[in-house]
C-alpha cells in the first residue's frame, strides 16, 4: 500500500513548493518516512523534497517516462516509506501544450488515483476563493479534490470571510497559512535556486518551515487523506538488466554548479556494473580514482563560471581524459562546461564551440532521435526528452549531432562522447544507461 497526496495549486506562484517541502518536512519531524516525488521535469523542486525527506528526489512524469510506468516508479521511490507526498507542476491541469492536459497534475493524479489538495493564493481575495476552489472540485471529477489550504493570508478576519464561504463548497479546509516573509526560495532565471546552492540556509530554515505547516496545518487530516488512496497493483520499478562482473567508476558532476540529475540514472548505471562517484568541478582537482567515465548532468555553470575556469587543474584532466577517450554524457549544463567558453571565460575545452548567455530561453518537451551511433544511443532511437537553458552553442552544430528533433541537430555526438542539450530520463529508456556502462566498462 502506498499511502499518497498530491499537492497541487490553481498556477504557479500560490506556494505549493513551500507547502509540499514543509508537509514533507512536519511529517518527518511526526517520525513518518516520507518520500518526495515532482510532477514534470523539474530539479529544482526535488532538491528541497531531498533536504526535507533525507531520501534521494523522485520525478513523475508520463511524458517522459511513459504512462505505464508511473505506479512502478512511485512504488519504488516510496519503498519503506509512510506516506508519499506529490508536488504538482504549475495549475492542477496545466500540461503539455495543444495536448489537452498531458503531463498535468491532473493527469498525473489520475494515473496514480491519488486524492490531491489544493493550495490557493489567498492573498488578493476573500470570498472568491470559494468560487475557484468550486471550479476546481467540478471541472474533472476524476481527479478527487480531497481538501484545500489557504495561504499568504492577511489576518483572522481574512481567513473567517474565505472559512465561511469555503462551507458552501463541500470540499475540506486542511489548513490556515498567514504570510510569512521569512520562508521562502529565491529565484533566477531559470526558477528557484537549487537547495545545495543555499545549503546551510536551507537547513537552517527547514525546522522553522516545519514548525510553520504543523501549526497552521491540520497533519493528521493531511495523512488520513493520503491513506484514503486505493491500494495500486503493479510491481515496483528497477533496473531491467543486472552486471555482476568487475565494476568500474564514473565521475558525475556534483556540487552547486551540478545539481540536476535524475535518481534513476545513477541506480541504472550501478546495475549495469559503474558506480557513481561525484566531483565537484568547482573544488576537486582532479577525476577519482580509477575513472573510466563523466557524467555531466544539468545546473548552472554561467553561474559559477569563475570558478569553474579558475580550477584548471580539473579542466586538464577532464580535456586529456576524454581526448584519450574516456566516454563521456554530457545534458546541458553538463554540455557548455564541455564547450571551449561560456561568454568567453574558459571551460573544458573538450567541444570547439562557445556558449553564451542570451536574454530568451528554451523550455518545452521534445520528442528527438538519434543521427547516428554514440556512446550513449544507437542510430535511429527515439526518445523524449526536455530542454531547458538561457544559452545558445556556436557553431549550432557538429558534425554528428546528438539529437535531433523538428529538423534542428542538438549538440555533439561520437563513439565516445554524447553533449546535448537535452535532458532524457533513463527510466523511461534504460538502454540508454546499459549502452553508456556497457563503453565505460570497455574504457576500463
Amino acid at each position: 500500500m502506498v499511502n499518497r497526496v498530491v499537492i497541487a495549486a490553481p498556477g504557479s506562484g500560490h506556494g505549493k513548493t513551500t507547502i509540499a517541502a514543509g508537509l514533507m518536512a512536519a511529517l518527518r519531524a511526526r517520525g513518518l518516512k516520507v518520500s518526495g516525488h515532482k510532477v514534470g521535469p523539474d530539479f529544482i523542486d526535488p532538491s528541497y523534497h531531498a533536504l526535507a525527506t533525507g531520501a534521494p528526489p523522485r520525478n513523475l512524469d508520463p511524458f517522459l517516462q511513459g504512462e505505464d510506468r508511473l505506479i512502478p516508479l512511485l512504488r519504488h521511490g516510496s519503498a519503506g516509506a509512510d506516506i508519499a507526498v506529490i508536488e504538482g507542476v504549475m495549475g492542477l491541469f496545466d500540461g503539455a501544450l495543444g495536448t489537452e492536459g498531458y503531463a498535468s497534475t491532473a493527469h498525473v493524479a489520475r494515473l496514480l488515483d491519488a486524492p490531491v489538495v489544493l493550495v490557493v493564493d489567498a492573498s488578493a481575495a476573500s470570498r472568491s476563493v470559494a468560487a475557484t476552489v468550486l471550479g476546481f472540485a467540478q471541472y474533472d471529477t476524476r481527479v478527487r479534490l480531497a481538501g484545500v489550504i489557504l495561504n499568504k493570508l492577511g489576518s483572522q478576519r481574512h481567513a473567517d470571510e474565505i472559512v465561511t464561504a469555503l462551507e458552501a463548497t463541500g470540499v475540506p479546509l486542511l489548513g490556515t497559512l498567514y504570510r510569512n516573509e521569512e520562508i521562502h526560495a529565491p529565484s533566477r532565471h531559470l526558477g528557484l535556486v537549487p537547495a545545495a546552492e543555499r545549503a546551510s540556509e536551507s537547513e537552517r530554515l527547514l525546522p522553522e518551515l516545519a514548525a510553520w505547516i504543523s501549526e497552521g496545518v491540520d497533519l493528521g487530516a493531511i495523512v488520513q487523506v493520503a491513506r484514503s488512496a486505493s491500494r495500486l497493483s503493479g510491481e515496483p520499478w528497477q533496473p531491467p538488466f543486472s552486471y555482476d562482473g568487475r565494476r568500474t567508476v564514473v565521475a558525475a558532476a556534483a556540487g552547486p554548479a551540478f545539481t540536476f540529475r535524475y535518481t534513476e540514472a545513477v541506480e541504472l548505471l550501478a546495475a549495469a556494473g559503474v558506480d557513481v562517484v561525484d566531483v565537484d568541478p568547482l573544488q576537486d582537482k582532479e577525476l577519482p580514482e580509477g575513472c573510466a567515465g563523466l557524467y555531466f548532468g544539468g545546473g548552472f555553470p554561467e553561474v559559477h563560471a569563475e570558478e569553474l575556469s579558475a580550477n584548471l587543474p580539473l579542466r586538464t584532466a577532464i580535456a586529456r581524459a576524454v581526448g584519450d577517450g574516456m566516454p563521456v554524457v554530457a545534458e546541458c549544463a553538463g554540455l557548455l562546461y564541455l564547450c571551449r567558453d561560456i561568454d568567453g571565460t574558459p571551460m573544458t575545452g573538450v567541444l570547439d564551440a562557445s556558449a553564451t548567455m542570451t536574454k530568451r530561453g528554451k523550455l518545452g518537451y521534445r520528442k528527438a532521435f538519434s543521427p547516428a551511433d554514440s556512446v550513449l544511443a544507437v542510430a535511429g532511437q527515439r526518445v523524449t526528452g526536455h530542454e531547458f537553458h538561457r544559452t545558445i552553442i556556436e557553431p549550432g552544430s557538429g558534425p554528428t549531432p546528438a539529437w535531433g528533433w523538428d529538423r534542428t541537430p542538438d549538440g555533439f555526438a561520437s563513439a565516445s562522447l554524447h553533449a546535448s542539450y537535452l535532458h532524457v530520463h533513463w527510466a523511461g529508456y534504460p538502454e540508454l544507461a546499459e549502452r553508456f556502462a556497457a563503453a565505460v566498462r570497455a574504457h576500463g
